[in-house]
Parts: structure tokens; C-alpha cells; sequence
């Protein structure tokens, strides 16, 4: 698919012919100098001259600020435009510029299908305690006051191009991924998601920018409106226009003349590269400790691609972590579209360093094409079965032993709908620093790892912080104790509310064109609630029967008859019951 993508800032357009097949821009340029409607209406008519001999397929647009509105990338129309526009406030430099480029394009380039891909969306699977702030929550919640996070286009590309030359999938990584340039972010990518990142309701919070501030006590601000008489509006350019490293320095925004400067013995110079590269370090360690652990570190931006020097000083004093950087691969450093990833850290490492070139326009252009080929995909409903799970647990060889004796065996109690699977006659009890759970089943066959299953309320009641994490990726997940009829054993991790998902075949998988890993919106019907849940993740294997799995609070919500004493049950997708798949929710590429 050829997708034309259009970058619409406040005074310029940058656009490319993205050839989705061979990920190559066909061509590319920009406009500058924009002022007005008109003028966006000309920009327009000149792009489409200058792509008139390329055919276009879709049109992509970038758009900054999705609110809690989108968590994906959809199809333009009257209806959508209105929720962008209704998000100005929230990005008042950037979504007016993305709405005029928006109508103008429409306007001109009729007949082909528009796209909106959101900077933001890549963060709205965030979980609260990461995107709430710590204020009234009427208030916040009146005013859509929370974190949303930007750079999300770039933060999905680079850890997709990541997991790749680490031969896995992001669905097996935790990663932070650094985004850094004249804007700056960073972000926690766990296992595909974004759990954490740098910047919040605005992309003035987090780490230190070219003219932006990044993190600073609300009180300064307060200050300079109390003792300098600072009016609302210039508080706001001084802390997005002359703040960062042209404020630190006094001398400019760009890193290369910062450093420059500094080698010559500038004081100012020198303070402000080590200010920006020990805020970066400081999120990196605490988006580790979040995680519970890291694989690799992502650097990329202009000056995360560019600047050794300051690739060097973000990265030191990082071996704790397990990261040992290699200085001659740091100096040799080189990447492009062509080599687009470059390893940075010595052999023996155990968290690697990478340096990624990013390339926000072909994600926005691989994105539109998986919102157009959906379109037809989803015109059809697939019906699927649910099956509501309680509170449960999968032993491994070795702990099941401890408990019940080493000459005990599973007995089965009940076939579930997945071949192989059967909930047990076994029950253990899980016992946590703030409660226990009695009673809880055990489901066989046993595994090689311990996994225990729980729901929000149930983790709130035991007093754990669990993470929200597929089944099976347990490392650096929350600990617990489990108690059998032979005594207590405490796991170091093993603890997860398991994300709702989708068991599907090959055959149906491809029937769809969804991949494992992918994430669908589902309808759910016939309850006394119909609800739909996003971001419902695919697992495929030739081994699984169509099945939707969601826990018992998440049936509750949508108003099913689930059995009160918590016992796994399953609707079979008949008339009165059943999900849907709508649409894709979300691919990472």
C-alpha cells in the first residue's frame, strides 16, 4: 500500500509517500513558513502536485493529542473531528495545526480513505496509578487532568525495531525506550505496553528538553506569579520556549552547540548536558525498578542517535542494573534507515544498549494501513465463546511437591474448552500481607514456572501490587505465599492479574488477518450491561479452540451470571450471550 503521511505543524508540513510493502519513503518533503487556513489549503494543493505520479492508497495524519478519547489509530470523519477538536485544550500548539492540515487535505485529496494516528495513543493502556495525579479527583476528572504521554509513535517503532534485532517479540521484553531530541521522553515498555512515561498531561513534564523545562516544582511556578508578577501566558513561554537547555546554558536549544561550548570550558554548558543526561539516567533506573526488571535500554531522537558524548554520560554508572557499556562501540556508532539499529553495550552484558533510528512517518503509514485493510476485515461479526475465570493457580513440578508430597498428583475435577487444560480437585490458599484467599483451584497440567492468577479486587485485598501482564511473563512480577496441606511456600514473583485475551486458532487467525499479539476491541452482549473492552490481546496456536478469557470482575462489569462462589463457567456464544470482535484495537509493529 502506498500511504501518503502528512506531519502538519503550527507553521509547516512535512509529508512522504510511504510504500508499506518495501518500508520506504518513495518521496518525501516539507513546507515551511505557514500562516493561516489559506495557506494550509495551498501547502495541500502543492503536496499533491509534488506526489501526483505516485499512487495513493490512504492518507495518514499525525495527531498530537488524542485525549482519553483514542487508544488507536481510526478512520477520519465529521464525528471523530469534533473529539479531536474537543482535545485543543489539552494541546493548544499542536491539535489546531493537525485539524487545519486535516480539513485541507480533505478538502483536495478526495476519494481515498483518511487516517488518524495519534502521538498519544501508544500510552492510553498506562495503568492508573501511572496516568492519575495526585490532586482532587472531581477536579481532575472535570478538567481531564491525568497524564497521557506523546512521542508514543516513536516509542512503538523503536521498541518493535528493538525486540527484532533482540530476536523476540516486544510481548517478551521490558524495555526502556529514550527518546531524545529537541523534545525528549522516555517510557517503560513492558512486555509491549506503555506502563510509564516521562511526559504527562502537556509535553512540557519530564526530562530536560531544548526549550522545555521538563519536571519542576509547581511551587517555582507560583513564585514567579507571586514575587515577579508573571501573567499566565508568560509563565507558559518561559517554561516551553526559553527553559531546557537554552535556559540552563544561555546559549542554545542544540546539543552541538552546547557541547561545543562545554569543550571550550563553559561552565553553563557543561552544567546543562550533565543536568539533561542525569535526568534521563534517573528514569531509566526508576522505570527498571517499576518493571521489576529490564532487557534493554533504547536510545533514540536526534541526540540519542547522534551525540556520543551524551549517549556516554546517560548510560555510565548503570552496571548495577546489569548494563556495561562498550566505549569503542559508543564512539563507532552509526545508524540509518538502511542499518537502522546499532548495539552500544559490551559482550558480557547482561541488559543490552541500543541505539535505534526512529521513523515516526512509516509507523503512521504501516498504522493507516492496518485501520483500512480492517475496515473490510471486521465487516463480518465473529462470534466467540467467553469463559469467565476465577481466581486460580498453575504449580509448577517443585512447588506442587512441597505442598501436597512428593507422591501426589493432580486429580481432575473439570475439562475446560482449551485441549489439555482442566481445573483440579487440589485447592491451596494465598496468603498476603493483607488478607488470604482460601480455596483457590488449581489448573493443570503443571508448568515449569509458577503462575498465579488474581483479580483487581483480589489484589487490592491480599495487599499486593500486581502487575497486568499476558500469561506466562512473570519475571519481576509481584510475590506471594501459597499454602497447601503440607505447609507455605513463598514465591519471589509469580503473582499477575492476567489481561484479558482471545484463544484463537491458525486457521481463524488468518480468516481475520490478525496476528498473535495483536489486540482487538470486543463487544460483549446478552449480560445486563453490554460492554465493550479494548485492547483484548490475540494468542494464536494450532493447539487452541475460539475463546474469549476475562476474569470475574471484568464478567461482573458486563453484567454476566457468573456464579457467585466463583467457579470457572463458560457461555458458549449462543444468542443471548456472546462477543464480537469489532475491530483491531491496536498492532505494534
Amino acid at each position: 500500500m502506498n500511504v501518503l503521511v502528512i506531519n502538519c505543524g503550527s507553521s509547516s508540513i512535512k509529508y512522504q509517500v510511504v510504500d508499506t510493502e518495501a518500508s520506504s519513503a518513495l518521496v518525501k518533503g516539507k513546507i515551511e513558513r505557514l500562516n493561516g487556513a489559506e495557506s494550509y489549503d495551498q501547502a495541500l494543493k502543492d503536496i499533491t502536485d509534488a506526489v501526483s505520479g505516485y499512487r495513493i492508497d490512504a492518507i495518514g495524519h499525525r495527531v498530537v493529542h488524542g485525549g482519553d478519547h483514542f487508544s488507536m489509530p481510526q478512520l477520519i470523519d465529521n464525528a471523530m473531528l469534533a473529539m479531536i477538536e474537543s482535545c485543543v485544550p489539552l494541546a493548544p500548539l499542536h491539535n489546531p495545526a493537525n485539524l487545519t492540515g486535516i480539513n485541507a487535505a480533505r478538502k483536495i485529496l478526495t476519494g481515498v480513505p483518511h487516517v488518524a494516528v495519534f502521538d498519544t495513543a501508544f500510552h492510553s493502556r498506562m495503568p492508573r496509578r501511572a496516568l492519575t495525579y495526585a490532586i482532587d479527583a472531581e477536579l481532575a476528572d472535570s478538567l481531564k487532568i491525568r497524564r497521557y504521554g506523546f512521542h508514543g509513535i516513536s516509542h512503538a517503532y523503536v521498541a518493535q525495531k528493538a525486540a527484532e534485532y533482540l530476536g523476540s517479540a516486544t510481548n517478551q521484553l521490558r524495555l526502556v525506550t529514550c527518546h531524545l531530541g529537541n523534545g525528549a521522553s522516555a517510557c517503560a515498555v513492558e512486555f509491549g505496553t506503555s506502563t510509564e512515561t516521562s511526559m504527562g498531561m502537556t509535553p512540557l513534564e519530564g526530562l530536560v528538553m531544548g526549550t522545555r523545562c521538563g519536571d519542576i516544582d509547581p511551587a517555582a511556578v507560583l513564585k514567579l506569579v507571586r514575587e515577579k508578577g508573571y501573567s499566565t501566558e508568560e509563565v507558559e513561554h518561559l517554561l516551553n520556549r526559553q527553559s531546557g537547555l537554552l535556559g540552563l546554558s544561555g546559549i542554545s536549544k542544540d546539543l552541538r552547540d552546547i557541547e561545543a561550548k562545554a569543550a571550550e570550558g563553559n561552565e553553563r554548558a557543561r552544567l546543562s548536558i550533565a543536568v539533561f543526561s542525569h535526568r534521563v539516567r534517573k528514569y531509566i533506573g526508576a522505570y527498571a525498578a517499576t518493571m521489576g526488571g529490564i532487557d534493554a535500554v533504547v536510545l533514540t531522537g536526534g541526540i540519542g542517535e547522534n551525540s556520543v558524548l551524551m549517549r556516554r554520560r546517560i548510560l555510565q554508572r548503570l552496571e548495577f542494573l546489569g548494563l556495561m557499556l562498550d566505549h569503542d562501540r559508543n564512539n563507532d556508532c552509526r545508524v540509518s534507515h538502511e542499518q537502522p539499529v546499532a548495539e552500544i553495550c559490551a559482550d558480557h552484558s547482561r541488559v543490552r544498549a541500543l541505539v535505534v533510528a526512529t521513523d515516526e512517518e512509516l509507523m503512521i503509514a504501516r498504522q493507516t494501513e492496518t485501520v483500512i485493510n480492517a475496515q473490510s476485515v471486521f465487516a463480518e461479526r465473529k462470534v466467540i465463546p467467553i469463559a469467565v475465570h476465577p481466581c486460580h493457580v498453575h504449580l509448577s513440578r517443585e512447588t506442587f511437591e512441597q505442598l501436597f508430597g512428593k507422591d501426589a498428583g493432580l486429580t481432575k475435577a473439570e475439562e475446560t474448552f482449551q485441549p489439555g487444560q482442566y481445573v483440579c480437585r487440589e485447592r491451596v490458599n494465598l496468603i498476603g500481607p493483607r488478607d488470604r484467599i482460601d480455596g483457590v483451584s488449581v489448573v493443570g497440567p503443571l508448568r515449569e514456572r509458577d503462575q498465579i492468577e488474581i483479580t483487581r479486587d483480589e489484589e487490592f485485598r491480599l495487599g499486593v501490587d500486581a502487575p497486568v501482564r499476558p500469561s506466562g511473563q512473570v519475571d519481576g512480577s509481584a510475590p506471594i505465599t501459597v499454602e497447601g496441606p503440607l505447609g507455605r511456600v513463598h514465591l519471589s514473583e509469580g503473582l499477575i492479574c492476567a489481561r484479558r485475551h482471545i484463544h484463537m486458532s491458525n486457521e481463524e487467525a488468518e480468516h481475520l488477518g490478525i496476528h498473535s499479539g495483536d489486540e482487538v476491541e470486543v463487544a460483549i452482549t446478552g449480560g445486563s450491561r453490554d460492554l465493550v473492552f479494548r485492547q483484548v490481546l490475540v494468542r494464536i496456536s494450532p493447539d487452541y479452540r475460539l475463546e474469549m478469557h476475562i476474569d470475574i470482575d471484568e464478567a461482573s462489569s458486563a453484567g454476566l451470571p457468573i456464579d457467585p462462589d466463583g467457579t470457572y463457567c463458560r457461555f458458549g456464544g449462543g444468542e443471548n450471550i456472546k462477543a464480537e470482535i469489532l475491530r483491531h484495537s491496536y498492532r505494534t509493529y
